[in-house]
């Protein structure tokens, strides 16, 4: 059975800096994406970066250039969090896609406060 792990959230100041990873156990074969997802109190999950299996990357226009999206041999995924915002803050999910299933971790909460 597959299973998504996250971890790094925590609390940072705004300006400060986390580093989310997503262990994956279990197999998946014919990864097409890996992404990250957020998820603030009160509003719907929303795209934040995903890297394709050829390592094409892309982000929302709200984290790009302070967020980085990477992946390892071992079919990890890790999301550099930069100069964080307040707005930054919300429970941050692991997505991976096949062609034919998708898979979600179980979150990590990320809080950017003073």
């Amino acid at each position: 059975q597959v299973q998504l792990v996250e971890s790094g959230g925590g609390l940072v100041q705004p300006g400060g800096s986390l580093r989310l990873s997503c262990v994956v156990s279990g197999t998946i074969r014919n990864i097409r994406a890996m992404g990250w997802f957020r998820q603030a109190p009160g509003k719907q999950r929303e795209f934040v970066a995903q890297i394709s299996s050829v390592g094409v990357s892309n982000y929302a226009d709200s984290v790009r250039g302070r967020f980085t999206i990477s992946k390892d041999s071992a079919k990890n995924t890790v999301l550099q969090m930069n100069s964080l915002k307040p707005e930054d803050t919300a429970v941050y999910y692991c997505n991976y896609r096949t062609y034919a299933n998708e898979f979600w971790g179980q979150g990590t909460q990320v809080t950017v406060s003073s």
